[in-house]
């Protein structure tokens, strides 16, 4: 019996170490996604970036293709290092996220092709300036005006009637970045585009910028636990886009999705290392109709105004 109860216990002991070994492979896995993530999505945004402009890829499929890929490897790292398991969508939300995402698709191809007719065309086919010198400052003028318009959206109390839509669930996840209001989409992409057009970038520029833009969008609003240390002052992060849905006003600053610089320069950056929101959604949640009400919420800026402004002057 001795011997048999030892030659369980010396399985059961064996068993045990390749399950061990496992997890602490999982946990390695996870140490090096937390610190290489954001940088492979950054990678990818330059090559693609050089592949569209050196390779006869046409612009409007390089995008939305490139688009799929970053959802996709968003998707994948808020499985595998989620900032917060219980903020996963459930059945029903991923079907109005859906739902949402199309809209918002419908409104940035609206809001294109509302400034191609204003201006005849969205930009120059060649560079006017060096290509490599167009490329920050379009980046810089299209992260401004929609700095801007963002802040707006905040603090105009008609205008938060569209933009508050967005931040009627309590979770923050790459699927609901898509909750939006169609007019809010409309509107702040037709300036950011309109102000490229006026000003004249070429359109390789507003290709390669609107790549990193797009990236930028879903990261910051990915539920992935990755920290990006110093560079928060740079460019923006989830660590910073937490904070901007949280239900606590005094840190909701971070109007910034790509750029970090304009939070910087006009008082609204609150991140600092470890501050991380207790609660996010809307300070008056009864404000506004819930999520899965998509018509309620679409039809919500015609109705009677009830609730308090978002954020204090």
């Amino acid at each position: 019996m001795d011997e048999c109860e030892g030659s369980a216990k010396g399985e059961i002991h064996s068993a045990g170490i390749p399950a061990e070994g496992r997890k602490a492979a999982r946990d390695t896995l996870r140490s090096v996604l937390r610190v290489t993530a954001y940088p492979v999505l950054l990678l990818a945004v330059v090559l693609v970036g050089t592949a569209a402009l050196r390779l006869p890829w046409d612009p409007a499929r390089v995008s939305p293709l490139f688009l799929v890929g970053v959802l996709t490897y968003l998707s994948l790292l808020e499985r595998l290092i989620p900032y917060e398991r219980d903020w996963h969508p459930g059945k029903d939300e991923w079907r109005w996220y859906g739902v949402y995402f199309l809209l918002t698709m419908a409104g940035s191809a609206l809001a294109q092709l509302l400034v191609t007719t204003a201006v005849g065309r969205i930009s120059p086919d060649g560079p006017a300036r060096h290509l490599w010198a167009e490329i920050p400052a379009a980046l810089l003028a299209g992260s401004l005006v929609s700095y801007l318009v963002h802040r707006l959206g905040h603090r105009n109390a008609l205008l938060w009637r569209l933009h508050g839509v967005h931040h009627v669930p309590r979770k923050v996840n790459v699927a609901n970045n898509g909750v939006n209001h169609v007019l809010d989409i409309v509107l702040a992409q037709s300036l950011v585009q309109l102000t490229l057009a006026l000003i004249g970038f070429s359109s390789p520029a507003v290709l390669v910028v609107g790549l990193f833009v797009a990236a930028q969008g879903y990261f910051v609003h990915a539920n992935i636990d990755v920290r990006i240390g110093r560079f928060n002052h740079l460019l923006a992060s989830p660590e910073q886009h937490r904070l901007h849905h949280s239900t606590d006003l005094s840190e909701a600053g971070h109007y910034g999705s790509d750029l970090s610089c304009w939070d910087h320069l006009f008082g609204s950056f609150t991140w600092y290392p470890g501050r991380e929101p207790a609660q996010v959604g809307l300070h008056d949640p009864a404000s506004f109709p819930g999520t899965g009400e998509i018509l309620a919420s679409l039809l919500h800026p015609w109705r009677p105004r009830t609730g308090a402004r978002p954020t204090p002057d």
